[in-house]
C-alpha cells in the first residue's frame, strides 16, 4: 500500500483565524446555535444554554470523559508520538453495539471549563502528540471551539482531527472549515433499514453520505508530512459487522464512485459484541474470518488504492 502524499506541514487553519478574530467570532456564533440546538441531524431544538438536555444528554457546558495520549489509531493519525484524544461525553447516536457506551450513552465524564480543556490540549502538545483528536465531538463543537480560542492564544499549534460517527449536518461541516484539518468519520452502513436497526436513525445513510462529500470538498484526500503523519485530509472508517449487516461492499462502492479510487479507508475487523448487541442477533457474535475476507476482497475488486486493514495496521483504529 502506498504512503499518503507527503507534503510540508501547513499551519493549522485556526491559527490564521485566531489572528484576524474570526475564530472567536465563529465560537460565539456556534454557541448561539445551542439556544435552539440544531447541530446534528436530529435538530432537537432545545435550549441547551438554559440547562436543557438534547438527545445527546448534554447541555451547553463542556463534558469530557478523558483526555489522553493514544498510540493505537491508524499510523497516519497516531504516528510515533501518539494522538492527543479528547473523549466527549454523550453522542447523537445510540448504537446497540457501542464499545464506548458508558461515555456515549450513560453520561460518564465530568463538566469542565474551557480553560481546563485548553490547558490539557497544550499539555498533550508538550507530551509530543501529533494532533488533537476530537472523539464524538458533534454535539459539543461550540464548547470545543471556545476552548480552542484560548489554547491557540496560548500556543497550540497541532492539527485538529474530527473523529465522528459520520452522522453530521452539512451546515456544521461547513462551519468547521478552517478549524478542522483532518476528518476521521465513520461510514457505518449502506441501508436505512440497517441504520434503523442498530443506531435508530434510518436517515443515517443520507446524512452520512452528504457529510462525507462535504468533508471531501473541504479537505480532499489524506496528506502527510515527511514522517508519514497526517496533516490534512479525509480518512474514512468502516467497521465490518456480522452477516454483512454494515453493507461493506455497498459502502465501499459508494466511496469509489463518489470520491474516487484514491480515497483513504480504514477497514476495521475488530468488532465484538458490547452493550445491547450481546443479546441482539446477529450482532451477538464477532464476524467470521470468511466475512472479514469478503470485505477486504470487496475493496480489492473496486480498485481502492489506499485501504488500511488489520493486516497493514495491526493496532486497529
Amino acid at each position: 500500500m502506498p504512503a499518503p502524499h507527503a507534503m510540508s506541514p501547513p499551519r493549522p487553519g485556526y491559527l490564521r483565524m485566531i489572528h484576524d478574530g474570526t475564530l472567536k467570532a465563529k465560537a460565539e456564533a456556534l454557541k448561539e446555535r445551542l439556544r435552539a440546538c440544531d447541530l446534528c441531524p436530529r435538530r432537537c431544538g432545545v435550549d441547551r444554554l438554559s440547562g436543557k438536555l438534547g438527545f445527546c444528554r448534554t447541555d451547553g457546558r463542556l463534558k469530557v470523559a478523558a483526555v489522553s495520549l493514544h498510540p493505537w489509531e491508524e499510523p497516519p493519525i497516531a504516528g510515533s508520538g501518539g494522538s492527543g484524544t479528547v473523549f466527549f461525553s454523550g453522542c447523537t447516536l445510540h448504537c446497540l453495539f457501542c464499545q464506548n457506551y458508558p461515555i456515549s450513552q450513560m453520561g460518564v465524564g465530568r463538566i469542565i471549563e474551557p480553560e481546563e480543556l485548553a490547558e490539557r490540549m497544550l499539555r498533550l502538545q508538550r507530551r509530543g502528540a501529533h494532533n488533537i483528536n476530537l472523539v464524538t465531538p458533534t454535539h459539543q463543537v461550540p464548547q470545543f471551539v471556545e476552548a480552542l480560542v484560548i489554547a491557540a492564544q496560548r500556543g497550540l499549534r497541532l492539527p485538529i482531527v474530527y473523529n465522528s460517527s459520520g452522522y453530521e449536518r452539512v451546515s456544521l461541516v461547513q462551519e468547521l472549515d478552517g478549524i478542522v484539518d483532518i476528518y476521521l468519520p465513520d461510514i457505518k452502513c449502506a441501508s436505512p433499514e440497517a441504520a434503523a436497526f442498530f443506531c435508530g436513525r434510518p436517515d443515517y445513510v443520507l446524512q452520512n453520505r452528504r457529510a462525507l462529500l462535504a468533508m471531501w470538498r473541504q479537505v480532499g484526500p489524506l496528506q502527510c508530512d515527511a514522517d508519514g503523519v497526517a496533516v490534512r485530509g479525509l480518512l474514512i472508517r468502516h467497521l465490518i459487522l456480522p452477516e454483512g449487516l454494515s453493507g461493506t461492499a455497498q459502502c465501499l462502492a459508494f466511496l469509489r464512485r463518489a470520491l474516487g479510487k484514491d480515497v483513504w479507508v480504514s477497514l476495521m475487523d475488530q468488532y465484538f459484541p458490547a452493550h445491547k448487541a450481546m443479546s441482539t442477533p446477529p450482532l451477538d457474535r464477532k464476524p467470521t474470518a470468511e466475512e472479514i475476507q469478503a470485505a477486504v476482497h470487496a475493496a480489492w475488486r473496486l480498485g481502492l488504492r489506499n485501504v488500511f486493514t488489520q493486516e497493514t495496521c495491526p493496532c486497529g483504529g
